[in-house]
């Protein structure tokens, strides 16, 4: 039998993943603003993961991949995380009926920590980092017969977060490009799979924090890279490239965009400005990197992903304080 990790990935693969997810998630809104647009000189609609249960696009992954443990009679997972995959194993897991275990950085966001316990799952605060949290999985896995879901070489959940893509080209297929902010990549990868295949043309630009861009410098550098992970934004807090949604997204990518923690700050509150929703700060972002690249977006209809609505309050309150409104 092969590892439920050795699973291909691709647009076949997506579109069966569809008719995993669909009994359980309906379609997000892909909404056209007509102030975004004005702003960017461009066509501009927000594709909103945000409204998904648990709060965020990694739900999708989520539930093919617990769909796909279950067949294997596997009872029992753990993950690590700093909130919205945690969120999406431990919800997830309870709709496949599979016990969960997410560990997180100590100190991590309150609410999303919340959230995934109020999902049923067993939490355990360990390191001070995504990458410390880690340090326990391994052997808490093999100590207690769990399955291990990372956060990002998982085939499953990238095909499964690959619907969302499919919904976005049914709706637009006229689109010219894309901004996705990028963690540990599962998002950026399965955008790659599926628009790539029926559209090479399509461009793909990823949005990391400057604070935390071991993505951005494995892209650049072409090989995986580590680097410092000092950004208040979740979203982003990984500290290192992953290898297989790497190995997809690597060479297909358009442009890449740095923020600065001021400027995902203000992309929090031109969320609230334009949209009228509440983004955390990597859901924000792709809204911050298109108004930073503007010049390169004129006359083309862009699609602006906003990832996730888990938004620590006193982030947003900070945001609401220090950005300037002019």
């Amino acid at each position: 039998m092969n590892s439920l990790k050795d699973y291909p990935v691709g647009l076949q693969e997506v579109m069966a993943a569809e008719k995993v997810v669909r009994p359980f998630l309906k379609e997000t809104n892909l909404s056209f603003y007509q102030g975004l647009s004005d702003l960017i000189g461009a066509e501009v609609f927000v594709k909103h993961e945000n409204h998904n249960i648990g709060g965020s696009f990694k739900i999708r992954g989520g539930l093919n991949l617990m769909h796909h443990i279950r067949s294997r009679g596997i009872t029992g997972v753990i993950t690590f995380s700093t909130g919205n995959h945690g969120i999406s194993v431990a919800l997830a897991a309870k709709t496949f009926g599979i016990k969960a275990t997410v560990v997180v950085p100590t100190g991590n966001n309150p609410a999303k920590n919340a959230m995934i316990q109020g999902y049923g799952a067993r939490l355990i605060e360990q390191g001070q980092s995504f990458e410390e949290a880690s340090t326990i999985v391994n052997q808490m896995s093999k100590d207690e017969g769990l399955y291990f879901v990372h956060a990002a070489n998982e085939p499953h959940l990238i095909n499964g977060v690959g619907t969302e893509f499919l919904e976005i080209i049914r709706d637009l297929p006229s689109m010219d490009a894309v901004i996705l902010p990028i963690g540990a990549g599962s998002e950026l990868s399965a955008a790659t799979v599926v628009l790539k295949a029926i559209n090479p043309k399509i461009e793909i630009i990823a949005v990391q924090a400057e604070q935390s861009q071991a993505a951005y410098l494995s892209w650049h550098s072409g090989g995986i890279v580590q680097h410092s992970n000092r950004t208040f934004a979740g979203g982003f807090a990984t500290g290192s490239g992953y290898a297989l949604p790497f190995g997809i997204y690597k060479d297909s990518l358009s442009d890449f965009v740095l923020l600065s923690e001021s400027e995902i700050e203000a992309g929090m509150v031109n969320s609230l400005r334009y949209t009228r929703n509440l983004a955390e700060g990597a859901g924000a972002a792709p809204i911050q990197a298109a108004i930073k690249i503007r010049d390169k977006l004129q006359g083309k209809k862009v699609v602006l992903q906003m990832s996730g609505g888990n938004a620590e309050l006193p982030n947003l309150k900070r945001a609401m304080e220090e950005v300037d409104f002019k």
